[in-house]
């Protein structure tokens, strides 16, 4: 979620950690796609009608290339492929499939293996093409140690976030755990050491949340809508690859509709309250940036604790409150396996103050459904790539701040740290100056449109420092009970909101 960190010493890594037959090789994914040829913006219509450049996270610039090529020690100059068998080794690597990513470079010697992560498009705002992201399968490598070193690591948008981070593994899907993994920041190379107990297993940065996953999420929230608490699936609109922008809304049949028409640019509400009968209008959207899976994971789980027919306190808040969950703001990115970007290589984070059909659809449709809604709260769900800690980044700096959001934010912190130990307020982000606030973050931009208590929750890729688990460190399952946890926290400040 930072802003974006400079990246060093890159002639210095390609020298010292490449054979020169892999130096162009590395140069090339790099580089990323160049900023000289920007994705064209077309007519819905149109769009849908073009090959998607989904081919398991290959950029919008990038070329698809045949799969599979036959490797040997070392791989022919100019030759990478997201899915390569590395003869004579009788093993396979691969990320052709929903949020794969990663190049095989070459194979030095017998479980050596060098690879390099893809570069998302180039992002305008960022001035650069962002990656640290990484997801890929490894087959026919069962009892043979390995050594996975990722030699573009230390020209990863977040670089000295290596530092102390362990890779995450699954033999399944279902249980991921930690693998030992240490950082060479003199020469820019990740490297995880590893032997596999089973032929498959998947390396990922964090654990994927799947568009597959997704589907199935949203068709067991519609299965549990019942009379007394419906829940309502709303498509907002479409992505630049076609994809729909889906929202859940759980809560009074009495609450707003959404119209899932055609978005126009809104005009700032100075709002946000409509009668204090009327349901609370509570927002949370996840995974902005694509590559922070663990968000989705945070809104399965709220989801699930809002959607509990036994569970009294979901009860008892939904019949006060309507909540509008967008579980995956970034579909396209999610699925080619971007760090931070759309299809376009914008960052959505950084285009709340004046989003556009042609470049960041998913916000404009999202903040046009908050529009017609209201917002009461509103909370955008991330993570942090280097700090080991859950934490708010909190409205301070915007022109509305004042006493009342003051209050509001502290007593929120105060009853979050209350369900969730892993909570806490020491350690976060530094607070904006007065009128210094970026109004085109998500948070920003709401808080001072709708007035409210709006706020930017960071998950860690490493662990919580506060309740550490080293063998799983920070996790889908401790991201779904921190999304549970959320509601008890909103509960709690309920009264206070208008």
């Amino acid at each position: 979620m930072r802003a974006q960190r400079s990246s060093t010493r890159v002639s210095r890594i390609l020298e010292q950690s490449l054979p020169s037959t892999s130096l162009c090789i590395l140069r090339r994914l790099l580089c990323g796609p160049a900023p000289a040829r920007p994705l064209v913006a077309m007519s819905p219509l149109t769009r849908s009608s073009q090959p998607e450049h989904q081919h398991h996270g290959l950029g919008v610039n990038h070329v698809q290339k045949p799969w599979g090529p036959r490797l040997g020690v070392a791989a022919a100059a100019g030759s990478t492929s997201p899915s390569a068998s590395l003869s004579p080794f009788n093993y396979r690597i691969t990320s052709c499939m929903d949020s794969g990513n990663i190049e095989v470079v070459d194979v030095p010697e017998e479980g050596t293996v060098n690879l390099a992560i893809r570069p998302d498009p180039f992002c305008a705002t960022d001035g650069r093409a962002h990656f640290q992201w990484f997801n890929f399968r490894l087959v026919g490598a069962a009892g043979q140690p390995l050594r996975l070193r990722i030699v573009n690591a230390g020209a990863a948008s977040y670089a000295p976030a290596w530092n102390g981070y362990q890779a995450c593994a699954s033999y399944d899907l279902q249980d991921w755990f930690r693998v030992p993994t240490t950082y060479d920041a003199e020469n820019g190379v990740m490297t995880i050491s590893h032997t596999p107990q089973y032929d498959a297993v998947q390396y990922a940065y964090f654990a994927p949340y799947t568009l597959d996953r997704h589907a199935a999420l949203l068709a067991r929230m519609q299965g549990r809508s019942r009379s007394d608490l419906p829940v309502r699936l709303h498509v907002l609109g479409t992505s630049l690859d076609g994809r729909d922008l889906e929202m859940l809304q759980i809560g009074p049949a009495a609450s707003l509709p959404v119209d899932a028409g055609a978005a126009a640019p809104p005009a700032p509400s100075t709002a946000s309250t409509s009668g204090s009968s009327a349901p609370l209008r509570v927002w949370v959207i996840a995974r902005q940036h694509p590559g922070e899976s663990m968000a989705e994971w945070f809104a399965e789980g709220l989801l699930e604790r809002l959607t509990d027919p036994e569970d009294g306190l979901a009860r008892s808040f939904l019949g006060k409150a309507c909540v509008y969950v967008v579980p995956n703001m970034c579909p396209d990115g999610s699925f080619r396996g971007h760090l931070r970007t759309n299809a376009a290589g914008t960052n959505l984070n950084r285009a709340w103050a004046a989003p556009s059909l042609e470049s960041s659809p998913e916000v404009l449709h999202t903040l046009a459904a908050m529009e017609r809604t209201g917002v009461d709260f509103f909370i955008d769900v991330h993570g942090d790539e280097e700090l080991p800690h859950v934490f708010v980044a909190g409205l301070d700096g915007i022109p509305a701040w004042g006493p009342r959001l003051r209050e509001l934010q502290a007593a929120f912190c105060a009853a979050y740290s209350r369900h969730a130990p892993e909570f806490q307020t020491a350690h976060g982000y530094a607070v904006d100056k007065p009128g210094a606030a970026n109004l085109s973050l998500a948070s920003k931009q709401v808080g001072q449109r709708f007035d409210c208590l709006s706020l930017t929750l960071e998950m860690p890729f490493k662990d919580s420092l506060e309740v550490p688990d080293p063998r799983v460190g920070w996790s889908p399952g401790r991201a779904k009970r921190l999304g549970a946890a959320l509601l008890g926290a909103i509960n709690e400040v309920a009264h206070m909101l208008r």
